[in-house]
Order: structure tokens, then sequence, then C-alpha cells
């Protein structure tokens, strides 16, 4: 099964080599026909604290490394 890939923007990074990554989706309302944003946070591994907040990221799914990140940043 392949590994899900998602993009979203960095918005924190307060902890070693973790960063919380923003991402959006966006969908049409079944009933209103209306487009609904909605986003979810995800905790993702960057080992080299090389990403700050704000920045543009892809994360990919990977094995669990704590008690919250199942996530891992791909380097762009």
């Amino acid at each position: 099964m392949p590994k899900r890939i998602l993009q979203g923007t960095v918005t924190g990074d307060q902890n070693a080599q973790t960063v919380t990554v923003s991402v959006e989706r966006r969908f049409r309302h079944p009933v209103l026909k209306k487009t609904i944003r909605k986003s979810k946070k995800y905790r993702a591994h960057d080992p080299k604290d090389q990403f700050k907040v704000g920045d543009s990221v892809r994360i990919q799914e990977c094995a669990p490394i704590s008690k919250t990140k199942r996530w891992e940043v791909i380097a762009d």
C-alpha cells in the first residue's frame, strides 16, 4: 500500500526534531453545494530542525516514531 503524502504549512516548531503541520482540505458540501475548508494538524518528524513556522512542506506517512508522530517531513 502506498504511503500518503500531504502538503501543508508549518505552524509550530518548538519541540526538538518535530514540527506541527496544518493541512487544509477543500470539499463541496453534499446538500448546500458550498465549498468548505477544513484543516487538521499533524505532528511530523524533522530530524535536522530545518523547517520554521510559515514554511510550506510535504509530509509522508511512516512507522510510529513517538506517541503522536506518525508522519515525516519530505525535504523539498
